[in-house]
């Protein structure tokens, strides 16, 4: 039996001095994690593709008195992403413990009324674009033999489907069963692979996604009768990445307020 040694829920919590790399962090769930993140102790290596709300992020966890970086990255481009990949590498001398891949885009309307260009841009953005991330930053995670975290956002969308989000759930279902299997082959290198699935959320995202009377019709389904505030996604994410979660991998963590209770 494998001796493990026990940890009270302090020890286990304390990401004190971790380092995490967080992307999406301009705004909702990203910029809550990310400023969550530093308020722990974490160094954050911040990435969004908006550089004015990226860097207004990392002015709030520095006057905070937290530390962070902020690196540009455009999910729809690949010398982005290596770029971005390469950066945090270079400036963490690859030494992190914790990546969380937050950004994401969705566009709601009818399937049939979806132009390919919309599909490009969703399946890059949440699907493809952090694929390629992950798999540009593993290497040294496993290199370096220390063990890690990888949180990644899929939605309950892509755990139940969602009207007028046809192209957006299939990209979160993608998420979902890449990270499932990621966990797979990353368990023998101790790296913890999880999925958080958030329901609707109070973000910019969401409220230009959504028309008003959609919003409310969906806010009346949710049983607590509100939406999700970004800094409750957010605690999820940092329970995860916790030593807390060490006996957790290929999971999805719903949070929605009890709008799907999916087994």
């Amino acid at each position: 039996m494998t001796d493990v040694a026990e940890l009270s829920w302090k020890q286990a919590t304390d990401l004190t001095g971790k380092v995490a790399v967080v992307t999406g962090c301009g705004s909702g769930i990203g910029r809550a994690t990310a400023r969550q993140f530093a308020a722990a102790g974490v160094t954050v290596y911040l990435g969004d593709v908006n550089e004015e709300t990226g860097r207004a992020t990392l002015q709030d966890i520095e006057s905070a008195g937290g530390r962070g970086e902020f690196i540009p990255l455009n999910l729809l481009e690949a010398a982005s992403i290596d770029s971005f990949a390469d950066e945090v590498k270079a400036r963490s001398n690859g030494a992190f413990d914790i990546i969380a891949s937050i950004a994401g885009i969705d566009r709601i309307e009818p399937f049939l009324q979806n132009s390919p260009e919309n599909w490009d841009k969703i399946i890059h953005v949440n699907y493809l674009g952090p694929v390629r991330m992950i798999h540009r930053l593993l290497p040294a995670m496993i290199e370096r033999g220390a063990g890690g975290k990888i949180i990644t956002i899929g939605s309950d969308a892509g755990r139940v489907g969602s009207t007028g989000e046809t192209f957006y759930s299939g990209s979160k279902g993608a998420v979902i069963a890449f990270t499932k299997a990621l966990a797979r082959e990353m368990a023998r290198y101790r790296i913890n692979c999880n999925c958080v699935a958030p329901g609707p959320t109070d973000t910019p995202l969401f409220t230009v996604a959504m028309e008003q009377k959609l919003r409310e019709s969906l806010v009346k389904a949710i049983p607590f009768r509100r939406m999700a505030q970004p800094y409750e996604i957010a605690h999820a994410i940092m329970f995860l990445a916790s030593g807390a979660a060490d006996f957790m991998t290929g999971q999805v963590f719903s949070v929605s307020g009890g709008l799907t209770m999916h087994g």
